[in-house]
């Protein structure tokens, strides 16, 4: 009677023991074991790699370390990594009209720094340029209302607020220079 009811045991281990052998024969020849393995493998790899490296130190003092990460929780916006270079890059995106008003604007104080004549001339017919081509492109914003440059006239301009600036600067000097002593032979006894 004992024996009776481990038979049916072995039969069933035998048959899971069979079915596995089967289905070790099956993925052997499909090559699914094969592809386990290394995903395991890699895996393990991977890990054993970041240990090494954080035993190296080589995660200690990141950029960010303990800082929370930013934007983390706000709604997906599709074209972040646009939004994020603008605001790196600190890049004014404006409609060409407007960011060629924002030039002209600028443009006197932008050709102060310039030193020669012929910076100041390419820097003007440059300007010119991009004012005449945006004045002939369709382009989405306000209307264009800058003007071209007279290029002869800017430049009499540069050249009248050089001359002051370098004035300016050569009595700033002249003033700071201390008056120069008089020797002791020339000095009149009291």
């Amino acid at each position: 009677m004992s024996d009776s009811p481990e038979q049916p045991r072995d039969t069933a281990r035998s048959s899971e023991h069979s079915q596995a052998e089967d289905e070790a024969e099956r993925r052997k020849r499909s090559g699914e074991s094969a592809a386990h393995a290394r995903i395991a493998n890699q895996a393990s790899w991977v890990d054993q790699q970041v240990r090494v490296a954080m035993a190296k130190g080589e995660f200690d003092d990141l950029p960010g370390a303990g800082k929370p990460i930013a934007d983390l929780g706000t709604e997906h916006y599709p074209d972040w990594w646009i939004k994020r270079l603008v605001e790196r890059e600190q890049i004014a995106v404006l409609p060409p009209s407007v960011a060629l008003r924002k030039e002209d604007a600028e443009l006197d104080d932008r050709l102060d720094t310039l030193a020669f004549e012929g910076d100041v001339r390419r820097e003007l017919e440059d300007f010119n340029e991009r004012v005449i081509r945006a004045r002939y492109s369709l382009s989405p914003g306000p209307p264009l209302v800058t003007m071209p440059r007279d290029v002869d006239a800017a430049l009499d301009a540069w050249r009248e607020r050089r001359t002051a600036r370098l004035d300016a600067q050569r009595a700033a000097l002249a003033a700071a220079r201390p008056a120069p002593r008089r020797r002791w032979w020339q000095r009149r006894r009291g």
